[in-house]
C-alpha cells in the first residue's frame, strides 16, 4: 500500500492542525529557550507543565476527535476498577478522513514523546535532577495520550471487524433464506 500523499491534497482542517502542533512546540520550546532567559526554575516548571497539559488537552478532546476521528477517556467504576472507554467514527466517516490531517496528528503525537525522552537523556546526562522533573510530567502526558489513542485506534478496527463479519453473516443467512425459501 503506498503511503506517499498527493501533492494537491491539502489540510481538511488546518486550524486544528495548527493548533495541535502549536502547544507541542511551544512547551518543548519554552523548555528549551527558557535556560537562555530565565533564571527561576519555578517559572520554568508551571509554564513548561501548563504548555504541555494544554497539549495534552487540546489532543485528546480536539484534534483527536477531529483529525483522526477518535477520543478517549478513563472512568473509574463502582467497584473502583479502571475502566478505559472509546469513541470513534464509523466506518464510513473514518474512510473520508483526511490522511494528511491522519499523518500529522499520528507523527507529532510520537515525535514530541521522542523529544521528550532526549530532553530527559540530557537532564540525565547533566544531573539536572529538577529539569528531569519537567520531563517526566511533560512526557507522561505525551504518553498518556499516545496510549490512549492507540488503544482506541485498535478498538476502533476491532469494531470495524465485527460489523463487517456481521454484515456478511447477515448477507450469507438471508442469501441462504432466499434460495430455499424459492425451493
Amino acid at each position: 500500500m503506498d503511503r506517499v500523499q498527493p501533492s494537491g491534497e491539502n489540510y481538511a482542517n488546518p486550524k486544528t492542525c495548527f493548533f495541535h502542533v502549536l502547544f507541542k512546540a511551544a512547551a518543548l520550546a519554552f523548555y528549551i529557550l527558557s535556560a537562555l532567559f530565565v533564571n527561576s526554575f519555578v517559572i520554568i516548571f508551571v509554564v513548561t507543565v501548563f504548555l504541555a497539559a494544554l497539549d495534552f488537552w487540546v489532543v485528546k478532546n480536539v484534534s483527536g476527535r477531529i483529525l483522526v476521528g477518535l477520543r478517549w477517556w478513563n472512568e473509574i467504576d463502582d467497584q473502583g476498577e479502571s475502566v478505559w472507554k472509546f469513541e470513534c467514527l464509523d466506518q464510513e466517516s473514518l474512510a473520508r478522513m483526511n490522511k494528511k490531517d491522519s499523518w500529522l496528528f499520528w507523527w507529532t503525537l510520537y515525535l514530541t514523546a521522542v523529544c521528550w525522552i532526549f530532553l530527559g537523556i540530557f537532564s540525565l546526562v547533566r544531573f539536572q535532577a529538577d529539569y528531569l522533573l519537567v520531563v517526566g510530567v511533560c512526557l507522561s502526558l505525551s504518553i498518556a495520550n499516545i496510549v490512549g489513542f492507540t488503544k482506541c485506534r485498535k478498538d476502533a478496527k476491532k469494531q470495524i471487524q465485527q460489523f463487517a463479519t456481521k454484515t456478511i453473516a447477515s448477507q450469507f443467512t438471508s442469501s441462504l433464506q432466499s434460495a430455499f425459501s424459492v425451493v
